[in-house]
C-alpha cells in the first residue's frame, strides 16, 4: 500500500468518527464514544486497576505515617503537661488544698466517689491508759515544794502559799456537770482572737485561734455530747489597731450579757496561743500526731507589790485553781508530756465570771495551725474526763 492509500485510510476515519460525534444518535448520548472500541475499553480499565492500586497503597502508607506522627506528639504533649504540673505542685504550697477543692459541676458521680474529703471527726475517742511519769500519790501531792515544782508557774509579780494551793482539796471538789444538750453548758470565746501562727494565712480565720475554737467546739459537740456556744467576736481591736490590754474589758462585757441569757452555762474557756521566743517551739507526739503543748492562765487578784487587787475582786477563785488543777492532773495521768504547767499571775483576767473558768493557752505562733487543732483532741479528753468525774 502507498504512502498516498495510508493516508487515505487514515483520513477516511477521521471523518467516520467525526460523523458518529455529531450525529444525534442516543445511543452516543453522554457516553465517551471512544469507549465504543475494545482496545480504548481494555487500556481505560487497566488504568482505573493500576490508580485504584496505587491510591490505596499511598493511603495506607500515609495513615500509617499520620499514626506515628500524631502519636509522638501525643507523647510529646503529655510529658509538657507532666513537667508543667510538677512545677506548679512545687511552687504552689496550698496544691494538696486546691486539689481537693472541685464544684460538683465538674465531676462525674465516679469521680465523686474517688475523691478525698477532709476526715470527719470520729464519734470513737481513743481508749488511753494512765501512764504518769511523775508521782502522782497522795503523799507527794501533799509536799508543796513538790506540787509548786511540778505543777505551777509562778510569775514574778505575785505569790500564793500551800493554804492556797492544796491539791488534796482541788482533788476532792465536784466539778462534774449534767450532759443535757437541750441547754448550753461550755461557753468558749477569745479575748484575743487575732492571735495566729507559722503557717497561718492571712485574713483566713480558720486559721487563727477562732478556728482552733471551731474545732475545740467540734469535738466536744460531736464526739462528747456538750452543748456548746461558741463567741467568735473580736475583742482585741479598737478603733483599727490591736489593743490586747484593753481587750479583757470589750470581752467580759460581751460575755456576762451571754451568761445572763444563758443561765445553764457551766463551763468558761477564754482559749488563746502563747508567745514565746522564735526559736522555741511547744510540740510534742501524741497519737502519732505532732501536737503543740498546753498551758492553763490562772489569775489570783495579788500582786507582791500592792497586796490584794481590790478593784479586781475574784470570788471564785479557789474554784478557779480547783478547775485547772483537775485537768492538769488528768494530764499528767493520760498525756505527760502536754501540759507545760499552770501560771499563776497577779491579776483577774475574767476569770471571776465562772467557778469553771478557764484562761487555756494553746500552743504559741510558733507552731503550725494543724499542730494546735491536734491539741484539742487530748484537751477535750481530760476536759470531759474531769466535767463527767471519770478517770
Amino acid at each position: 500500500m502507498t504512502n498516498f492509500q495510508k493516508a487515505f485510510c487514515v483520513f477516511l476515519s477521521l471523518c467516520f468518527f467525526a460523523a458518529l460525534t455529531l450525529a444525534p444518535n442516543p445511543f452516543f448520548q453522554g457516553e465517551n464514544i471512544f469507549r465504543q472500541l475494545p482496545l480504548y475499553c481494555f487500556l481505560e480499565k487497566k488504568a482505573k486497576i493500576s490508580a485504584q492500586r496505587e491510591d490505596s497503597e499511598t493511603n495506607e502508607r500515609m495513615i500509617a505515617r499520620n499514626g506515628d506522627y500524631l502519636g509522638k506528639q501525643v507523647l510529646e504533649e503529655n510529658a509538657q503537661v507532666s513537667e508543667e504540673k510538677n512545677v506548679t505542685d512545687e511552687d504552689n504550697p496550698y496544691v494538696e488544698e486546691q486539689r481537693n477543692v472541685r464544684t460538683e459541676t465538674e465531676m462525674t458521680d465516679e469521680k465523686k466517689r474517688e475523691i478525698v474529703v477532709e476526715p470527719e471527726i470520729s464519734d470513737e475517742v481513743p481508749e488511753i491508759t494512765p501512764h504518769p511519769q511523775i508521782d502522782l500519790s497522795a503523799d507527794a501531792l501533799a509536799d508543796y515544794d513538790y506540787l509548786l515544782n511540778h505543777f505551777y508557774i509562778v510569775d514574778s509579780n505575785t505569790a500564793t502559799s500551800a493554804e492556797q494551793l492544796n491539791a488534796a482539796k482541788f482533788l476532792s471538789e465536784d466539778l462534774t456537770v449534767s450532759k443535757d444538750g437541750s441547754l448550753p453548758q461550755i461557753l468558749i470565746y477569745h479575748s484575743h482572737s487575732q492571735e495566729a501562727f507559722a503557717d497561718s494565712r492571712e485574713g483566713k480565720t480558720e486559721d487563727t485561734i477562732v478556728g482552733v475554737g471551731n474545732y475545740l467546739t467540734e469535738i466536744l459537740t460531736e464526739n462528747y455530747g456538750y452543748h456548746v456556744i461558741h463567741v467568735t467576736e473580736t475583742f482585741d481591736v479598737i478603733d483599727g489597731e490591736i489593743d490586747r490590754n484593753r481587750a479583757y474589758d470589750c470581752a467580759r462585757e460581751y460575755v456576762q450579757q451571754v451568761l445572763e441569757e444563758n443561765p445553764s452555762i457551766e463551763v468558761l474557756i477564754d482559749l488563746h496561743r502563747d508567745g514565746v521566743s522564735e526559736d522555741r517551739r511547744l510540740v510534742t507526739e501524741i497519737n502519732g500526731k505532732d501536737t503543740a503543748q498546753i498551758m492553763f492562765f490562772n489569775g489570783l487578784s495579788y500582786t507582791v507589790n500592792n497586796g490584794p487587787v481590790t478593784y479586781l475582786p475574784n470570788p471564785y477563785i479557789q474554784d478557779n485553781l480547783a478547775f485547772s488543777f483537775q485537768l492538769e492532773y488528768q494530764a499528767a495521768l493520760y498525756y505527760p508530756e502536754f501540759y507545760r504547767g499552770i501560771y499563776l499571775a497577779g491579776l483577774r483576767f475574767n476569770l471571776h465570771l465562772c467557778p469553771k473558768a478557764l484562761l487555756l493557752e494553746a500552743g504559741a505562733q510558733t507552731n503550725t495551725v494543724q499542730e494546735v487543732k491536734n491539741a484539742m483532741e487530748p484537751f477535750a479528753d481530760i476536759l470531759n474526763r474531769v466535767l463527767s468525774g471519770t478517770e
